[in-house]
């Protein structure tokens, strides 16, 4: 019988290839873990969701590093914490106002809950994944919306973070919950730039994007007092009930890890990224966002293809950019050799023609669209037809058209410059 997913990892594991994208443990031994620690819930070994045992030490040892009032562990990734977000804010009844370059997970969750989000556009650079988020639209919806929670994501995918302590400002001076996908920014542990030292009252964080931590294992974290007690009730709606016993304890060691290694390891990973950006701004322009994301403005399907011939597998590439996603556990050998290959190459211009995200206008809510019979078609035989089941590859995994709305021809155009050829409409 072949075995091609086990193939695949094995190769990939002795290509020696420079890993510039998540996991954030980036291949290395980090863990000790094998098939004799992976258990169910066994007298003494706790359960996640009841917790009052070994798990629930862990992930009180997690809080105090990450400042919280409680940090919750997920074997599910950021995904189960972001539904546990939601699912909190349409019990207490609140209308969500979101930044548009959510995660699909964003709208998964919606689909199950019934939520019908309030879009605010930002001011899109490098393409549709990424821009800066309007403090002024922000605050004319909030002062328009009774009982309202604002969705931003910070960093995005690209890397740019949001001026979260006055977005926190804004949303709590109309009595609104902020909370912020913070999926790559795990690596902002117990510093004064994760979210909820600037003012959040809830996160998620994937620890397996920027630091050692299995794929899949992800914190919840709430500063606010009120949510409390009632998340993992909410989180065990969705959750499976054998979550993988070998990634909550990489949670757990990357509570040592946090503790004793990561301020080193974060201070010296960063000069060498400083001193990278400087080598690389005399040929690239480069993305301003948080330091451990390098986003060079070019053709990056081209660079990425370069790249991957000389040892080195990004992020995320498109015509617009390419995305090399480090983590702390990067060594200065490692960044010095991704800096000594990209010098070697003359990037070709990023794709230049400029566009305006249309406002989309919604026929259908997002659920019934969601989960109504779909066909499939050409993006050139779309317009005017519903989006059904949003169908965008991970990554990115931001949609362009949501479920519910009517595809029009600046949205076609987007789609086929980001190479999406089929989509799903309304049968």
């Amino acid at each position: 019988m072949e075995t091609p997913i086990y193939d695949f990892l094995k190769n990939y594991s002795e290509s020696n290839t420079l890993r510039l994208h998540m996991p954030g443990h980036k291949g290395k031994n980090f863990f000790n873990l094998s098939a004799e620690y992976d258990i169910t819930e066994i007298k003494n070994a706790d359960s996640l969701f009841e917790a009052d045992g070994i798990i629930a030490q862990s992930e009180k040892n997690a809080a105090r590093l990450f400042n919280t009032v409680r940090t919750c562990y997920s074997a599910g990734g950021s995904t189960l914490c972001i539904q546990t977000m939601l699912a909190l804010m349409k019990r207490d009844n609140r209308k969500v106002i979101a930044v548009r370059n959510v995660h699909r997970s964003f709208l998964s969750a919606c689909i199950m809950l019934g939520i019908e989000p309030e879009w605010i556009y930002p001011e899109y650079s490098a393409g549709f994944l990424s821009g800066e988020i309007p403090l002024d639209i922000l605050e004319s919806k909030l002062k328009q919306t009774d009982n309202p929670c604002v969705y931003i994501t910070s960093p995005d995918y690209l890397g740019k973070t949001a001026d979260i302590k006055s977005i926190a400002a804004i949303c709590h001076k109309y009595n609104g919950i902020l909370l912020v996908d913070n999926a790559h920014g795990a690596h902002f542990a117990g510093s004064r730039e994760h979210p909820v030292m600037q003012g959040a009252d809830m996160c998620c964080d994937s620890g397996h994007k920027m630091l050692p931590v299995l794929t899949g294992g992800a914190y919840l974290h709430i500063a606010n007092q009120k949510y409390a007690d009632s998340a993992k009730s909410e989180m065990s709606f969705f959750a499976s009930t054998s979550p993988s016993y070998l990634i909550m304890a990489s949670l757990d060691l990357c509570n040592d890890y946090i503790e004793n290694s990561l301020p080193t390891d974060r201070l010296r990973t960063l000069d060498a990224l400083d001193k990278l950006r400087n080598d690389l701004s005399k040929k690239y322009k480069i993305y301003k966002g948080e330091p451990f994301h390098l986003t060079l403005l070019c053709d990056g399907i081209s660079l990425a293809e370069k790249l991957r011939k000389d040892g080195i597998e990004c992020e995320y590439a498109d015509r617009y950019c390419v995305t090399l996603l480090f983590s702390p556990l990067n060594s200065p050998e490692e960044i010095e050799r991704a800096g000594e290959i990209l010098m070697r190459y003359h990037p070709l211009e990023a794709f230049d023609e400029r566009f305006e995200f249309p406002v989309m206008k919604k026929a259908m809510s997002i659920r019934e669209a969601a989960l109504c019979r779909y066909e499939t078609v050409s993006v050139e035989n779309s317009a005017g037809k519903i989006c059904a089941a949003v169908n965008v590859p991970c990554p990115p995994a931001v949609p362009i058209a949501v479920s519910g709305e009517i595809i029009n021809e600046i949205c076609i155009k987007i789609f086929k410059k980001y190479g999406i050829l089929k989509i799903n409409v309304v049968k």
